[in-house]
């Protein structure tokens, strides 16, 4: 289903302690923030208006760097300023297309919250996920410690999902001077219906300093680390220069190929989309479309990045190992790590560019032909 996400992470985070406002504090090596985003990538989410406080624009546009269809709003005063900010930041879609608000504090959010919150809305103005009280509760009056009933009581969670129209008709009308607590509150107060469908306790929100420590250690398994490998080669032929992990080597002759015939990128795109479960280089790029004949690899490369970007993926790690007896890959491997760096946007630390011989065995070594074999290592959500 098609649908559009706001994303609140402007406010200032007190109760969780000095420093950085929490959205923005590295959780599992990454700003909490950033989680939530990727996760609604991984569902689909067409566009996605992240809510932020002025003063932390700069410090939210490195955190989410690299991720596609994001426009950073500034946020209100109050949470429910930056949700009508973050509405009006939209680019319009249909009327009533669902958006899903959901809090940047509530990290662990995946597709199947996703799913079960657009399910939910159905023929509703909305939806909230959402869980029954466990626990007894007290209420302070006076001396008197009361046990108020908790039947039909629920703890609101986010995601919270709406029709774009009636949640913008619901937020022209609210009047009241109390500051609403959620989305929800403001749709019912305009008449609409919300449903509640069932909530997760790992949608926690990180409020207090010990919630922290709790989500760290559930991130370490909130992500699925994927592995791909890829293989190319092409025959040598007459030429001077060869392109190897996007760097031109002086040669005596050059690989042949529809392309710019670079084994090194090409095997490295292919690990890139096997660790997705995209396919391969052919299909995203075939060779029998003229319009990549004699077309530069690196941009079959960062097509695969982005790919693995767009899914709220993370790349960990590349390897790349050249297999020839010519040319001499050592003199140059430094320069095909700075590429591959540029390319992906990555540390060289996490890019390794090997070479190898095969003691004049097979075609590489009777020099007929070049072969490159990768490795990717992506991390993505669960």
């Amino acid at each position: 289903m098609s649908f559009s996400a706001i994303v609140v992470a402007a406010g200032s985070g007190t109760r969780a302690g000095a420093g950085t406002p929490k959205a923005w504090r590295p959780l599992g090596g990454r700003a909490i923030a950033r989680w939530s985003v990727e996760a609604l990538l991984a569902a689909g989410a067409d566009q996605i208006a992240v809510a932020v406080a002025p003063d932390m624009m700069q410090t939210a546009g490195t955190a989410l760097d690299g991720l596609p269809r994001i426009t950073l709003v500034e946020g209100g005063a109050t949470r429910s300023g930056s949700v009508r900010a973050a509405i009006a930041a939209l680019s319009p879609p249909r009327a009533d297309q669902p958006v899903l608000i959901h809090d940047a504090a509530r990290p662990f959010l995946t597709r199947d919250h996703v799913s079960q919150a657009l399910d939910a809305l159905g023929g509703s103005d909305g939806a909230v996920l959402a869980l029954p009280l466990a626990d007894t509760l007290k209420r302070q009056a006076g001396p008197v410690l009361e046990t108020p009933s908790r039947e039909g009581l629920w703890r609101a969670q986010t995601p919270q999902v709406f029709a774009l129209d009636r949640l913008t008709a619901a937020y022209g009308a609210w009047s009241s001077d109390q500051e609403p607590t959620d989305d929800a509150q403001v749709v019912t107060a305009a008449g609409g219906l919300v449903t509640i469908c069932p909530g997760d306790p790992l949608l926690f929100k990180l409020t207090y300093p010990e919630d922290f420590a709790m989500a760290e250690r559930l991130a370490a398994g909130a992500r699925l680390v994927r592995t791909g490998q890829g293989f190319d080669a092409h025959r040598w032929g007459p030429g001077d220069a060869v392109w190897l992990c996007g760097v031109r080597i002086d040669h005596d002759q050059t690989l042949v190929g529809h392309s710019d015939a670079d084994a090194g990128l090409h095997a490295l795109t292919d690990a890139l989309l096997g660790a997705i479960g995209a396919g391969d280089i052919g299909e995203h790029f075939p060779p029998s479309d003229p319009q990549w004949r004699g077309a530069s690899s690196d941009q079959f490369l960062a097509h695969a990045a982005q790919l693995v970007r767009s899914r709220g993926g993370e790349i960990v790690n590349v390897d790349v190992t050249l297999i020839c007896e010519r040319p001499k890959i050592r003199p140059h491997r430094d320069a095909m790590r700075a590429r591959l760096a540029e390319i992906l946007g990555l540390p060289e630390d996490r890019i390794s560019v090997k070479a190898t011989t095969t003691e004049g065995m097979g075609f590489t070594g009777r020099q007929e032909g070049l072969a490159a074999q990768a490795l990717a290592t992506v991390e993505t959500p669960r």
